[in-house]
């Protein structure tokens, strides 16, 4: 069996990107810790890493191997800390990755009880519109909007289905006249996340199961759902967004639904962590924490209502 010491090393010089930060954090000579490192690869046979005077690169064999050290590390540590589940009391830093919609509009409005809940649990929020890596990343639980999980390396684990509709703005349905058929908005300026196919379309279900793709030109294209939503409160536009992310501009009257009689595809927010059989306390706690607080704060027996309803 390898020296698990010498694997934990191999990882943290990995994450901190250099032997002299690694050696820096460790508190260990630079020297000594590129020794245990080349002994490493002696032992095993095979270079994991190639080096310049500036970047660590890892070879596809060092890639490979270094999910593996970060599983093992990950399960040293569960085990160090098991009696924290007796204890109650899980402690360390929880990375966590969310688009920027949800965190402000879910995960603020949760995540401060958690907080209250786990002292000695601090949490690390990286707020992007961009799917992230979580074993290159460093992240703990990532939240997702997507119909399927790919990555096999991970455990998807959905938290509440994404009802999307179309709103605009009182003042630009009155001046362009309500539409009655997905048709009527070829004309209509509309906003869109962006997407890296570029192609831009909406699809539509009747009540009568007809179905219809229809393709539009945005005028504002972006990731960050809270700008679109705002652009369209402004009349700039009709957007497609979920239906817990405009309850409140709905009810307030700045934006409006159009088309309410046709369906759009409904998507599903998942929380995704890697597969591992040691997860630390902490980012269990977490898990089981948003599983149970999520649908709370979206409002999930409104939108399974609505689900049934369009």
């Amino acid at each position: 069996m390898k020296d698990i010491t010498n694997l934990a090393l191999f990882a943290h010089v990995i994450e901190a990107g250099s032997f002299s930060e690694a050696a820096r954090q460790l508190q260990m000579p630079k020297s000594t810790l590129s020794r245990r490192i080349s002994d490493l690869e002696e032992e095993l046979g095979v270079r994991l890493i190639n080096r310049t005077t500036r970047k660590l690169y890892l070879t596809d064999v060092g890639r490979e191997f270094l999910v593996h050290c970060q599983t093992v590390v990950a399960a040293a540590s569960a085990a160090e800390q098991v009696t924290q589940f007796v204890q109650e009391k899980p402690r360390g830093k929880v990375r966590i990755s969310s688009p920027y919609a949800i965190s402000q509009s879910l995960l603020a409005q949760i995540l401060p009880e958690f907080m209250a809940r786990y002292p000695d649990v601090s949490l690390d929020l990286v707020m992007t519109n961009k799917p992230v890596n979580l074993i290159e990343e460093q992240v703990d639980i990532a939240l997702r909007v997507r119909a399927e999980i790919e990555e096999s390396s991970l455990i998807a684990r959905e938290l509440l289905p994404s009802a999307n509709a179309l709103f605009a703005s009182p003042e630009l349905v009155e001046r362009l006249g309500a539409p009655e058929h997905p048709t009527d908005l070829m004309n209509w300026p509309a906003l869109s996340l962006h997407y890296s196919s570029g192609r831009y379309l909406w699809q539509f279900t009747s009540a009568t199961n007809e179905s219809l793709s229809l393709s539009y030109q945005p005028r504002l294209i972006t990731d960050d759902m809270a700008m679109l939503r705002e652009a369209a409160r402004a009349g700039q536009g009709v957007v497609s967004l979920p239906t817990y992310l405009c309850h409140e501009y709905e009810e307030l009257g700045y934006i409006q639904r159009v088309l309410p009689a046709w369906k759009l595809p409904v998507g599903k927010l998942h929380m995704v962590y890697p597969y591992r059989r040691g997860l630390l306390p902490a980012v269990r706690v977490l898990i089981d924490f948003l599983l149970a607080e999520m649908p709370r704060a979206a409002g999930i027996a409104g939108i399974g209502r609505e689900i049934e309803r369009l």
